[in-house]
Protein backbone atom coordinates (compact mmCIF):
# COMPACT_ATOMS: atom_id res chain seq x y z
CA UNK A 1 0.00 0.00 0.00
CA UNK A 2 1.56 3.45 -0.32
CA UNK A 3 1.98 5.59 2.83
CA UNK A 4 -0.25 8.19 3.60
CA UNK A 5 -0.21 11.53 2.12
CA UNK A 6 -0.78 14.67 4.79
CA UNK A 7 -4.32 16.29 4.49
CA UNK A 8 -4.68 19.94 2.96
CA UNK A 9 -4.28 22.82 5.13
CA UNK A 10 -6.06 25.36 2.64
CA UNK A 11 -9.00 26.98 4.36
CA UNK A 12 -11.25 26.59 0.94
CA UNK A 13 -11.20 24.66 -2.39
CA UNK A 14 -10.92 20.96 -2.47
CA UNK A 15 -8.38 20.53 -0.12
CA UNK A 16 -10.35 22.30 2.49
CA UNK A 17 -13.12 20.08 1.41
CA UNK A 18 -11.21 16.68 2.05
CA UNK A 19 -9.89 17.51 4.92
CA UNK A 20 -13.28 18.50 6.31
CA UNK A 21 -14.73 15.09 5.32
CA UNK A 22 -12.40 13.28 7.72
CA UNK A 23 -12.04 10.72 4.41
CA UNK A 24 -8.72 8.91 3.71
CA UNK A 25 -7.94 9.08 -0.39
CA UNK A 26 -6.44 6.60 -2.25
CA UNK A 27 -4.71 6.20 -5.54
CA UNK A 28 -6.08 5.42 -9.20
CA UNK A 29 -5.11 2.64 -11.50
CA UNK A 30 -2.64 4.50 -13.33
CA UNK A 31 -0.74 5.43 -10.37
CA UNK A 32 -0.58 2.36 -9.21
CA UNK A 33 0.35 0.82 -12.82
CA UNK A 34 3.04 3.91 -13.03
CA UNK A 35 4.69 2.63 -9.68
CA UNK A 36 4.24 -0.87 -10.86
CA UNK A 37 6.10 -0.15 -14.16
CA UNK A 38 8.74 1.89 -12.72
CA UNK A 39 9.90 -0.51 -10.29
CA UNK A 40 10.32 -3.35 -13.01
CA UNK A 41 11.89 -1.11 -15.05
CA UNK A 42 14.15 -0.10 -12.61
CA UNK A 43 14.61 -3.78 -11.79
CA UNK A 44 15.42 -4.48 -15.57
CA UNK A 45 18.48 -1.82 -15.64
CA UNK A 46 19.95 -2.35 -12.56
CA UNK A 47 19.30 -5.82 -11.22
CA UNK A 48 17.30 -4.95 -8.18
CA UNK A 49 13.45 -3.94 -7.76
CA UNK A 50 13.23 -1.33 -5.63
CA UNK A 51 10.76 -1.25 -2.56
CA UNK A 52 9.10 0.53 -1.59
CA UNK A 53 8.93 2.43 -5.65
CA UNK A 54 8.50 6.51 -5.34
CA UNK A 55 6.50 8.41 -8.04
CA UNK A 56 5.48 11.96 -8.47
CA UNK A 57 2.14 12.34 -9.27
CA UNK A 58 1.14 15.50 -11.79
CA UNK A 59 0.08 17.66 -9.01
CA UNK A 60 3.62 16.97 -7.43
CA UNK A 61 3.19 14.69 -4.42
CA UNK A 62 5.40 11.83 -4.26
CA UNK A 63 3.81 9.00 -2.84
CA UNK A 64 6.06 5.51 -2.20
CA UNK A 65 4.40 2.14 -3.16
CA UNK A 66 5.29 -1.23 -1.50
CA UNK A 67 5.52 -3.91 -3.91
CA UNK A 68 3.11 -7.00 -3.37
CA UNK A 69 4.75 -9.19 -6.06
CA UNK A 70 8.30 -9.26 -8.15
CA UNK A 71 9.14 -11.64 -10.96
CA UNK A 72 12.06 -12.09 -13.30
CA UNK A 73 11.05 -13.66 -16.68
CA UNK A 74 12.90 -16.94 -17.17
CA UNK A 75 15.68 -15.54 -19.70
CA UNK A 76 15.97 -12.29 -17.63
CA UNK A 77 15.03 -10.10 -20.74
CA UNK A 78 11.50 -8.81 -18.40
CA UNK A 79 10.49 -7.82 -15.31
CA UNK A 80 7.42 -7.51 -13.64
CA UNK A 81 6.51 -5.97 -10.34
CA UNK A 82 2.62 -5.67 -8.53
CA UNK A 83 1.26 -3.21 -6.39
CA UNK A 84 -2.00 -3.84 -4.50
CA UNK A 85 -5.14 -0.40 -5.28
CA UNK A 86 -5.90 1.11 -2.52
CA UNK A 87 -9.00 3.53 -2.88
CA UNK A 88 -8.57 4.91 0.68
CA UNK A 89 -12.40 5.43 2.26
CA UNK A 90 -13.28 5.58 -1.58
CA UNK A 91 -16.09 2.76 -2.50
CA UNK A 92 -13.83 2.04 -5.58
CA UNK A 93 -14.59 -1.70 -6.96
CA UNK A 94 -10.96 -1.82 -7.82
CA UNK A 95 -9.66 -1.19 -3.99
CA UNK A 96 -7.38 -4.22 -3.48
CA UNK A 97 -7.02 -5.08 -6.91
CA UNK A 98 -3.53 -6.48 -7.85
CA UNK A 99 -2.04 -3.94 -10.61
CA UNK A 100 1.06 -5.32 -12.57
CA UNK A 101 3.52 -4.01 -15.28
CA UNK A 102 5.58 -6.54 -17.26
CA UNK A 103 8.60 -4.66 -18.94
CA UNK A 104 10.86 -5.86 -21.28
CA UNK A 105 13.14 -4.00 -23.67
CA UNK A 106 12.54 -3.44 -27.48
CA UNK A 107 14.95 -2.18 -30.35
CA UNK A 108 16.33 1.40 -29.72
CA UNK A 109 13.98 3.67 -31.45
CA UNK A 110 10.69 1.74 -30.11
CA UNK A 111 9.61 3.97 -27.74
CA UNK A 112 6.96 2.80 -24.79
CA UNK A 113 4.69 0.28 -26.14
CA UNK A 114 1.37 -0.53 -24.05
CA UNK A 115 -0.19 -3.75 -24.03
CA UNK A 116 -3.36 -4.78 -22.85
CA UNK A 117 -2.34 -8.17 -20.62
CA UNK A 118 -4.91 -10.25 -18.80
CA UNK A 119 -7.51 -8.45 -16.80
CA UNK A 120 -7.06 -4.73 -18.92
CA UNK A 121 -9.18 -4.11 -21.66
CA UNK A 122 -9.02 -3.54 -25.48
CA UNK A 123 -11.30 -0.32 -27.03
CA UNK A 124 -13.39 -1.72 -29.55
CA UNK A 125 -15.66 1.28 -29.89
CA UNK A 126 -15.13 4.78 -30.97
CA UNK A 127 -15.77 7.63 -28.90
CA UNK A 128 -13.11 7.17 -26.38
CA UNK A 129 -9.71 9.14 -25.34
CA UNK A 130 -8.07 6.01 -27.56
CA UNK A 131 -8.43 4.41 -31.14
CA UNK A 132 -10.48 1.02 -31.45
CA UNK A 133 -7.66 -1.81 -30.88
CA UNK A 134 -5.71 0.06 -27.91
CA UNK A 135 -5.11 -1.53 -24.52
CA UNK A 136 -7.80 0.99 -22.21
CA UNK A 137 -4.75 2.70 -20.25
CA UNK A 138 -6.11 6.17 -20.65
CA UNK A 139 -4.03 9.07 -21.72
CA UNK A 140 -2.69 10.52 -18.46
CA UNK A 141 -1.17 7.39 -17.27
CA UNK A 142 0.25 6.73 -20.23
CA UNK A 143 2.10 10.08 -19.93
CA UNK A 144 3.29 9.51 -15.84
CA UNK A 145 4.96 6.21 -17.31
CA UNK A 146 6.54 7.71 -20.26
CA UNK A 147 8.09 10.57 -17.72
CA UNK A 148 9.07 7.76 -15.29
CA UNK A 149 10.75 5.29 -17.53
CA UNK A 150 12.56 7.92 -19.28
CA UNK A 151 13.54 8.99 -16.00
CA UNK A 152 14.38 5.67 -15.16
CA UNK A 153 16.34 4.74 -18.58
CA UNK A 154 18.85 8.73 -17.83
CA UNK A 155 19.42 7.96 -13.89
CA UNK A 156 20.87 4.28 -15.72
CA UNK A 157 23.03 5.82 -18.70
CA UNK A 158 20.17 4.78 -21.47
CA UNK A 159 19.45 7.71 -23.99
CA UNK A 160 15.82 6.79 -23.91
CA UNK A 161 12.99 4.01 -22.72
CA UNK A 162 12.52 1.66 -25.70
CA UNK A 163 10.87 -1.04 -24.21
CA UNK A 164 7.23 -2.38 -24.01
CA UNK A 165 5.09 -1.97 -20.77
CA UNK A 166 2.04 -4.64 -20.26
CA UNK A 167 -0.09 -4.03 -17.25
CA UNK A 168 -2.77 -6.51 -16.59
CA UNK A 169 -5.04 -6.78 -13.14
CA UNK A 170 -5.41 -9.75 -11.63
CA UNK A 171 -9.46 -10.86 -11.78
CA UNK A 172 -9.87 -7.60 -13.91
CA UNK A 173 -11.94 -8.89 -16.35
CA UNK A 174 -14.71 -10.05 -13.30
CA UNK A 175 -14.17 -6.95 -11.71
CA UNK A 176 -14.93 -4.98 -15.41
CA UNK A 177 -18.31 -6.80 -15.42
CA UNK A 178 -19.10 -4.51 -12.17
CA UNK A 179 -18.72 -0.99 -14.67
CA UNK A 180 -19.93 0.39 -17.69
CA UNK A 181 -16.94 -0.80 -19.77
CA UNK A 182 -18.42 -3.25 -21.75
CA UNK A 183 -21.42 -0.72 -22.72
CA UNK A 184 -18.69 1.24 -23.92
CA UNK A 185 -17.06 -1.01 -25.82
CA UNK A 186 -14.12 -1.90 -23.46
CA UNK A 187 -13.92 -5.52 -23.48
CA UNK A 188 -11.48 -7.58 -21.52
CA UNK A 189 -11.49 -6.15 -18.33
CA UNK A 190 -10.79 -2.75 -16.38
CA UNK A 191 -9.17 0.80 -17.94
CA UNK A 192 -6.41 1.97 -16.11
CA UNK A 193 -7.44 5.44 -15.12
CA UNK A 194 -6.22 8.70 -13.39
CA UNK A 195 -5.94 12.34 -13.76
CA UNK A 196 -4.64 13.18 -10.49
CA UNK A 197 -3.45 9.74 -9.45
CA UNK A 198 -5.66 10.19 -6.69
CA UNK A 199 -9.02 8.65 -5.87
CA UNK A 200 -11.12 11.19 -3.70
CA UNK A 201 -13.46 9.59 -1.32
CA UNK A 202 -16.97 10.22 -1.77
CA UNK A 203 -18.87 9.56 0.97
CA UNK A 204 -22.58 11.25 0.18
CA UNK A 205 -23.10 12.62 3.37
CA UNK A 206 -19.53 13.83 4.00
CA UNK A 207 -19.21 15.61 0.84
CA UNK A 208 -22.00 17.09 0.62
CA UNK A 209 -21.71 18.34 4.11
CA UNK A 210 -18.03 19.47 2.93
CA UNK A 211 -19.89 21.52 -0.26
CA UNK A 212 -21.82 22.88 2.21
CA UNK A 213 -18.89 24.22 4.69
CA UNK A 214 -17.11 25.12 1.35
CA UNK A 215 -20.30 27.61 0.77
CA UNK A 216 -19.94 28.95 4.05
CA UNK A 217 -16.29 29.36 3.99
CA UNK A 218 -16.31 31.30 0.52
CA UNK A 219 -19.34 33.43 2.04
CA UNK A 220 -17.25 34.32 5.29
CA UNK A 221 -14.80 35.29 3.05
CA UNK A 222 -17.60 37.66 1.12
CA UNK A 223 -16.94 35.97 -2.42
CA UNK A 224 -19.44 36.95 -4.59
CA UNK A 225 -18.97 34.26 -6.86
CA UNK A 226 -18.44 30.49 -6.83
CA UNK A 227 -17.84 27.84 -8.85
CA UNK A 228 -19.05 23.91 -8.50
CA UNK A 229 -16.20 22.37 -10.38
CA UNK A 230 -16.94 18.52 -11.24
CA UNK A 231 -13.03 17.75 -10.46
CA UNK A 232 -10.09 19.14 -10.91
CA UNK A 233 -9.16 19.42 -14.72
CA UNK A 234 -12.51 21.74 -14.70
CA UNK A 235 -11.56 23.74 -11.60
CA UNK A 236 -8.36 24.62 -13.16
CA UNK A 237 -10.84 26.12 -16.67
CA UNK A 238 -12.80 27.90 -13.69
CA UNK A 239 -10.32 29.62 -12.18
CA UNK A 240 -8.19 30.08 -15.46
CA UNK A 241 -11.53 31.87 -17.26
CA UNK A 242 -13.02 33.64 -14.16
CA UNK A 243 -9.33 33.93 -11.71
CA UNK A 244 -11.15 32.52 -8.73
CA UNK A 245 -9.68 32.35 -5.54
CA UNK A 246 -8.99 28.63 -3.85
CA UNK A 247 -11.75 29.58 -1.21
CA UNK A 248 -14.40 30.16 -3.90
CA UNK A 249 -13.67 27.45 -5.79
CA UNK A 250 -16.40 23.79 -4.71
CA UNK A 251 -15.35 20.38 -5.34
CA UNK A 252 -19.15 19.58 -6.56
CA UNK A 253 -17.74 16.31 -7.94
CA UNK A 254 -21.12 14.49 -8.61
CA UNK A 255 -23.26 16.42 -6.59
CA UNK A 256 -24.45 19.34 -8.59
CA UNK A 257 -27.97 19.57 -6.69
CA UNK A 258 -26.42 19.75 -3.35
CA UNK A 259 -24.79 22.56 -4.67
CA UNK A 260 -27.57 24.10 -5.99
CA UNK A 261 -30.09 23.53 -2.97
CA UNK A 262 -27.68 24.86 -0.32
CA UNK A 263 -26.63 28.61 -2.85
CA UNK A 264 -30.88 28.41 -2.91
CA UNK A 265 -30.33 29.11 0.49
CA UNK A 266 -27.73 30.83 1.21
CA UNK A 267 -27.11 32.66 -1.83
CA UNK A 268 -24.08 33.98 -3.96
CA UNK A 269 -24.50 36.58 -6.71
CA UNK A 270 -22.97 34.63 -9.11
CA UNK A 271 -22.41 30.48 -9.62
CA UNK A 272 -19.94 29.15 -12.06
CA UNK A 273 -20.72 25.17 -12.99
CA UNK A 274 -18.07 23.75 -15.19
CA UNK A 275 -17.54 20.04 -15.79
CA UNK A 276 -17.22 17.19 -18.21
CA UNK A 277 -19.92 17.84 -20.89
CA UNK A 278 -21.27 14.22 -20.34
CA UNK A 279 -21.79 14.98 -17.14
CA UNK A 280 -23.16 18.57 -17.70
CA UNK A 281 -25.38 17.02 -20.03
CA UNK A 282 -27.02 14.77 -17.09
CA UNK A 283 -27.51 17.94 -15.54
CA UNK A 284 -29.30 19.37 -18.48
CA UNK A 285 -31.55 16.16 -18.95
CA UNK A 286 -32.49 17.08 -15.14
CA UNK A 287 -30.89 14.95 -13.29
CA UNK A 288 -29.16 16.44 -10.21
CA UNK A 289 -26.46 13.65 -9.06
CA UNK A 290 -24.19 13.16 -11.46
CA UNK A 291 -22.63 9.35 -10.59
CA UNK A 292 -22.30 6.89 -13.28
CA UNK A 293 -23.63 4.59 -10.79
CA UNK A 294 -27.00 6.81 -10.26
CA UNK A 295 -27.62 8.39 -13.77
CA UNK A 296 -26.59 8.01 -17.49
CA UNK A 297 -25.92 10.23 -20.77
CA UNK A 298 -29.15 10.15 -22.92
CA UNK A 299 -28.15 10.51 -26.63
CA UNK A 300 -31.89 10.52 -27.36
CA UNK A 301 -31.83 13.35 -25.25
CA UNK A 302 -29.06 14.99 -26.72
CA UNK A 303 -30.19 14.06 -30.36
CA UNK A 304 -33.33 16.08 -29.62
CA UNK A 305 -31.08 19.29 -28.32
CA UNK A 306 -28.94 18.59 -31.80
CA UNK A 307 -32.21 19.04 -33.27
CA UNK A 308 -32.95 22.39 -32.28
CA UNK A 309 -29.16 23.07 -32.82
CA UNK A 310 -30.22 22.40 -36.27
CA UNK A 311 -28.83 18.99 -36.86
CA UNK A 312 -30.93 16.93 -39.88
CA UNK A 313 -32.46 13.52 -38.63
CA UNK A 314 -29.21 11.58 -40.22
CA UNK A 315 -27.26 13.58 -37.51
CA UNK A 316 -29.91 13.39 -34.84
CA UNK A 317 -29.78 9.49 -35.67
CA UNK A 318 -26.18 9.17 -35.33
CA UNK A 319 -26.59 11.49 -32.23
CA UNK A 320 -28.61 9.14 -30.55
CA UNK A 321 -26.83 6.27 -31.39
CA UNK A 322 -23.39 7.71 -30.69
CA UNK A 323 -20.93 4.95 -28.27
CA UNK A 324 -20.25 8.56 -25.69
CA UNK A 325 -21.88 11.77 -25.08
CA UNK A 326 -18.10 12.93 -26.34
CA UNK A 327 -18.59 11.04 -29.59
CA UNK A 328 -22.30 12.67 -29.89
CA UNK A 329 -20.59 15.77 -29.15
CA UNK A 330 -17.51 15.47 -32.00
CA UNK A 331 -20.32 14.62 -34.58
CA UNK A 332 -22.07 17.63 -33.99
CA UNK A 333 -18.89 19.84 -34.37
CA UNK A 334 -18.17 18.74 -37.12
CA UNK A 335 -21.69 19.65 -38.59
CA UNK A 336 -21.10 23.12 -36.92
CA UNK A 337 -23.75 22.41 -34.66
CA UNK A 338 -23.47 23.90 -31.48
CA UNK A 339 -24.12 20.93 -29.14
CA UNK A 340 -22.19 22.13 -26.27
CA UNK A 341 -23.52 25.70 -26.22
CA UNK A 342 -26.70 23.96 -26.54
CA UNK A 343 -26.21 21.29 -23.19
CA UNK A 344 -24.30 24.25 -20.97
CA UNK A 345 -27.79 26.87 -22.11
CA UNK A 346 -30.18 23.97 -21.04
CA UNK A 347 -27.67 22.98 -17.90
CA UNK A 348 -27.89 26.32 -16.76
CA UNK A 349 -31.72 26.17 -17.07
CA UNK A 350 -32.01 23.90 -15.09
CA UNK A 351 -29.93 24.92 -12.67
CA UNK A 352 -31.95 27.99 -12.60
CA UNK A 353 -35.20 25.49 -12.22
CA UNK A 354 -33.66 24.27 -9.00
CA UNK A 355 -32.63 27.96 -7.66
CA UNK A 356 -36.27 28.96 -7.56
CA UNK A 357 -36.02 32.19 -8.06
CA UNK A 358 -33.12 32.83 -5.20
CA UNK A 359 -31.21 36.12 -6.52
CA UNK A 360 -28.28 34.09 -7.83
CA UNK A 361 -26.81 34.23 -11.73
CA UNK A 362 -25.46 31.11 -13.29
CA UNK A 363 -22.98 30.38 -15.99
CA UNK A 364 -22.47 26.98 -17.53
CA UNK A 365 -18.84 25.71 -18.74
CA UNK A 366 -18.66 22.35 -20.58
CA UNK A 367 -15.33 21.11 -21.27
CA UNK A 368 -13.62 17.57 -22.96
CA UNK A 369 -11.41 15.38 -21.25
CA UNK A 370 -8.37 17.26 -22.21
CA UNK A 371 -9.92 20.41 -20.25
CA UNK A 372 -10.71 22.42 -24.02
CA UNK A 373 -13.72 24.70 -23.56
CA UNK A 374 -16.88 23.23 -25.82
CA UNK A 375 -19.49 24.86 -24.74
CA UNK A 376 -20.38 28.27 -22.60
CA UNK A 377 -23.44 30.26 -21.36
CA UNK A 378 -23.52 33.78 -20.32
CA UNK A 379 -24.91 34.36 -16.82
CA UNK A 380 -28.58 34.62 -16.45
CA UNK A 381 -30.59 35.20 -13.49
CA UNK A 382 -32.74 37.34 -11.16
CA UNK A 383 -30.81 41.11 -12.33
CA UNK A 384 -29.65 39.75 -15.42
CA UNK A 385 -30.43 40.67 -19.04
Amino acid sequence: MAEAQSKGTGRGGRAAQLAHTGLRHGWTTGACATAASTAAYTALLSGEFPDPVTITLPKGQTPSFALAVEEWSADRAGAMAGVVKDAGDDPDVTHGALVRATVRALPAGSGVVFKAGPGVGTVTRPGLPLEVGEPAINPVPRQMMREHLTAVASRHGALAADVEVEISVDHGEEIARSTWNPRLGILGGLSILGTTGIVVPYSCSAWIDSIRRGVDVARAAGRRHVAGCTGSTSEKVAVALHHLPEDALLDMGDFAGAVLKYIRRHPVDRLTICGGFAKLSKLAAGHLDLHSARSQVDKGFLAELARAGGAGEELAGAVAEANTGLAALRLCEAAGVPLGDLVAATARDEALAVLRGAPVAVDVICIDRAGMVVGRTAPRGPGTP
